[in-house]
């Protein structure tokens, strides 16, 4: 269109998947420096996965400070997305998970099964963040848990591991809980 900025024309595209998940990673990354309440964080997830344009995403983060370009690597480690907003999401069985998985429960909850899950690299981050709903994760024997996490009228709950400990080269667990008014719970699976 002439007369319009390129910019412009830009942010009346309509929004991909990918660019959905570059605006809720910004958002988690503002609440972990303390710019975002867990409130907003719930609130502005829920707007960016309604979003229809660019626009729309980017009125969403318009009041963050910009973010730093990160080169696309080849090796750049994947990222998975699950939702339970007024609702819930089960995955169990074989996968392949890396790098990072977020799950976001709205009024919702999200059941991670990770006894047949193969850990790409050793290693896999769950960032929960939990509105007035929860996660269960199931996490097999002989993976090394390391969880942290901040509630408010809520928390989660860890369920005891029977056995020796992992040995020092065991895939490792890092779970991150934010939570408000929910909680999760961390158990191990079910021996086979």
């Amino acid at each position: 269109m002439r007369g319009v900025p390129e910019e412009s024309r830009d942010l009346g595209i309509r929004a991909s998947d990918a660019e959905r998940e570059t605006a809720v990673e910004r958002l988690r990354e503002a609440a972990a420096e303390g710019r975002l309440s867990l409130e907003e964080l719930a609130n502005r997830t829920e707007t960016v996965y309604g979003a229809q344009l660019r626009a729309d995403l980017e009125r969403v983060v318009a009041d963050l400070p910009a973010q730093t370009a990160v080169p696309q690597a080849p090796d750049r480690k994947a990222r998975r997305i699950v939702l339970g907003i007024m609702g819930g999401d089960t995955l169990r069985g074989p996968m392949h998970l890396e790098g990072e998985c977020t799950i976001v429960n709205v009024m919702g909850g999200v059941d991670l099964d990770l006894s047949q899950a193969t850990i790409v690299g050793g290693e896999l981050t769950v960032t929960i963040v939990s509105i007035m709903g929860g996660s269960t994760i199931r996490v097999p024997h002989g993976v090394r848990i390391d969880r942290s996490g901040f509630s408010v009228m809520g928390g989660d709950s860890v369920k005891s591991f029977d056995g020796p400990p992992p040995p020092p080269d065991a895939p490792v667990v890092r779970i991150r809980t934010f939570n408000l008014m929910g909680g999760n719970t961390i158990r191990p699976s079910a021996k086979r």
